[in-house]
């Protein structure tokens, strides 16, 4: 075989084998860092798609005035359709106006429009198809627990957003931003709320995010023009005022009024309002990144000549979870309106990620894969694999005759050549250095470079298969039917398990729809709640006598009916946890937990999960790991039908997991009581701290299968109903 030859059967293999590693380098770190449960796409495929413009959300709020709001969840507002016990923020997203047949990336900069007890949703939403802005429309005939989306109220063909309603001599107005036109326009319903017409051109300036208000007897805009000369984007704000809205308009004596850092708030951020005699103006902080958050000033003074504000508290508690909450990253738009005389309602928009996060993912992924190829390529000019040999003749076949080439193009010409001549020859210089100095695979110094090369290619592909194919790093809370909802998450435990216990309180309290932990304190000293690191509260109940029917006991403090019983020494990621909240919502009557077992035999026999899988079935969910109703469940358990099952518990201080699958079983023999979600991973961290409670895993079953057999004669035959795995459409039983 010719030496060239030669040469380029050993680079392909090269290349060929480099490709290899990468791809499995990839795939096994996606593999074992990705859920293997993707989230469900909504039935518009079009909708929800990666926007580098962030993927904004809608959330409602209440409060008794408008200076102290709290999210819908915290006034425990119900929709039984959906299980949504109570119903959580955001209340409208894309894939709610996207299921709606109107899809859309996300909504937001929404405003509201009450008509007695109706309320309208007007907001921002962006078309997937023509990337520019709409302004979208939903309604709540029940005080904001249910949106139903109507459709699209005005379609431009620029880009529109900030659709401000309000109301003037009967007529209903709206003013949206449309500083892409280079005016600010002001529109009349035809018929309301989707038919809208141009009343009328009131600037001819791009004003961006406008409001009108009424004060005083005479009628003031709101807007920044960062087009103006000097104007500070983001930082920016004028004021126009008028005897009407509908202009002539005069410019303030102070304008711009503010021009100021872009944090500071100067950027309307939602409309003004006015309480106990005072006027408020929501301003935007886009210090660290677009619409960062909500600020709040009072106006002090507004004349046609002066103008003064100061900041005040906001009212709204600062999201604690990240990521994981629907406006954990920013917020950037608040509207508060008052429902009547001791009742404020409000709308604030909400995103997880910062602007420009699903392009930033992009870049830093490629940029990885990228560099890893580079290093590759490198690797092999260095073991002699690839030889690089440039010759400027083939790359680009310059010449100096060129026709339709004189004067100074020919110079020109002449001196790109000559500078990619310079770059070629010293290129082929470098490689021909590395290839007579080589790298020699049996050396010291050679196996140490080429594992710093090989652990540098894999950390660069891990990264950039994190950041390409990892999305945007949120276990997000699932929806069912456009709802969302929270649990309480409740586990039992003992003074030797504190350190599982804050790790437990931690991990948790940062996922989504965790509303409060309750820790039953069944032995030795309590810890004080103040010892944990959580973003949610965390209650702790001492039990009088240590059982382990404490953990069903009856407590009305328990704010949410579902309830997720989970040991503290179990560790599984958030989205785990989302799901299995997701398929108790669709069958809250059920058990639904993520460790299944198996009785079956005569007499009955207690089957771990292996035993299980391969008899194709399980009739049992352990509620160490499971959702239920506390309200039924704990009922059942402490109903005196329940009472030989719970003695039987204290006797063998086990098995009051399997006491409640009996009395779930016992409701019904024919209709599942009992629904898998199999976990993506699970850590036990009792093996690390040493307190593990069932150390014995022979002598644990035997104990359970004693259980199993005194529970029969009180309640039946277990055996009788099986459910197989792989049932349920979601495939998240398999």
């Amino acid at each position: 075989m010719s030496t060239g030859r030669r040469w380029r059967s050993d680079t392909f293999l090269f290349v060929v084998s480099a490709a290899l590693v990468l791809g499995s380098t990839a795939a096994l770190f996606a593999w074992l860092t990705f859920s293997p449960f993707p989230k469900p796409l909504p039935p518009s495929s079009l909708g929800c798609l990666p926007d580098g413009e962030g993927s904004w959300s809608v959330g409602l709020f209440y409060g008794r005035s408008p200076l102290s709001l709290r999210p819908i969840e915290s006034w425990n507002v119900w929709s039984n359709d959906t299980a949504a016990w109570p119903v959580a923020n955001p209340v409208a997203t894309c894939a709610s106006a996207s299921d709606a047949g109107f899809p859309s990336n996300f909504v937001a900069d929404p405003f509201l429009f009450i008509q007695g007890d109706v309320l309208y949703l007007f907001f921002e939403t962006k078309n997937p198809i023509t990337l520019q802005g709409d302004i979208g429309v939903a309604i709540s005939n029940d005080k904001g627990a249910t949106w139903h989306h109507l459709g699209i109220a005005l379609d431009e063909e620029w880009h529109l957003s900030y659709p401000y309603v309000f109301s003037y001599q009967d007529q209903i107005y709206m003013m949206p931003e449309g500083s892409k036109k280079g005016d600010l326009r002001l529109y009349r319903a035809v018929e309301f709320p989707l038919r809208w017409q141009l009343e009328k051109v009131i600037l001819q300036k791009p004003l961006v995010d406008s409001f009108i208000i009424n004060y005083r007897s005479h009628f003031w805009l709101f807007g920044s023009d960062f087009s103006a000369p000097g104007a500070k984007k983001n930082g920016e704000l004028e004021i126009w005022h008028s005897s009407s809205p509908l202009g002539p308009w005069s410019p303030h004596k102070q304008n711009p009024v503010h021009n100021m850092d872009k944090s500071l708030g100067a950027r309307n951020a939602g409309r003004p309002f006015a309480y106990d005699g005072e006027l408020y103006r929501p301003g935007q902080d886009c210090g660290d990144t677009y619409g960062r958050r909500v600020r709040l000033f009072k106006v002090k003074v507004l004349t046609k000549d002066e103008y003064e504000e100061v900041e005040v508290p906001l009212g709204i508690d600062e999201p604690q979870k990240g990521r994981n909450a629907w406006n954990g990253a920013r917020y950037h738009h608040l509207d508060v309106q008052q429902l009547t005389t001791d009742r404020w309602v409000a709308v604030m928009d909400g995103d997880r990620v910062p602007s420009g996060d699903a392009v930033r993912r992009l870049v830093i992924g490629y940029t990885s894969f990228g560099a890893a190829i580079a290093l590759v390529m490198l690797s092999g000019v260095l073991l002699s694999a690839i030889k690089c040999n440039l010759r400027l003749s083939r790359c680009l076949p310059l010449s100096t005759r060129r026709s339709g080439l004189t004067g100074a193009a020919q110079e020109r010409h002449l001196q790109l050549y000559s500078k990619l001549r310079w770059l070629f020859s010293h290129l082929n210089k470098m490689t021909s250095h590395f290839r007579s100095g080589g790298i020699r695979p049996n050396t010291c110094l050679g196996r140490s470079v080429l594992a710093l090369l090989f652990l540098a290619v894999v950390t660069l592909t891990c990264v950039g298969t994190y950041y390409v194919y990892g999305g945007n790093g949120a276990a997000e809370a699932y929806s069912v039917k456009g709802h969302y909802s929270q649990f309480t998450l409740l586990t039992m435990t003992y003074d030797a398990r504190l350190w599982n216990l804050k790790t437990y309180v931690k991990h948790y309290s940062r996922c989504s729809s965790v509303r409060e932990i309750l820790v039953v304190w069944n032995r030795g000293q309590s810890p004080n709640v103040s010892e944990f690191d959580s973003t949610v509260p965390v209650r702790i109940r001492v039990e009088k006598r240590n059982s382990l029917n404490n953990r069903f006991n009856v407590d009305p403090s328990i704010q949410t009916p579902a309830v997720l019983e989970l040991d503290d020494d179990i560790i599984m990621p958030c989205d785990d946890v989302e799901r299995g909240f997701k398929v108790w919502r669709d069958h809250p009557e059920r058990i639904v937990g993520f460790y299944p077992r198996l009785a079956e035999g005569r007499p009955l026999r207690y089957r771990d999960e292996k035993y299980a899988r391969r008899r194709r079935g399980y009739n049992m969910i352990l509620t160490g790991a499971a959702f239920m109703d506390h309200r039924l469940a704990f009922g059942r358990y402490w109903s005196q039908e329940a009472k030989i099952g719970r003695n039987i518990v204290d006797e063998y201080f086990n098995c009051e997991d399997v006491l409640m699958n009996f009395l779930y079983a016992n409701v019904s023999s024919s209709r599942k009581t009992v629904e898998y979600v199999k976990p993506s991973w699970a850590v036990d961290t009792s093996k690390f701290s040493g307190v593990a409670i069932s150390r014995n895993t022979q002598a644990h079953y035997e104990v359970r299968s004693a259980c199993l057999a005194k529970f029969t004669e009180v309640y039946g035959d277990l055996a009788a109903n099986k459910w197989r795995f792989g049932s349920r459409k979601d495939g998240w039983d398999a």
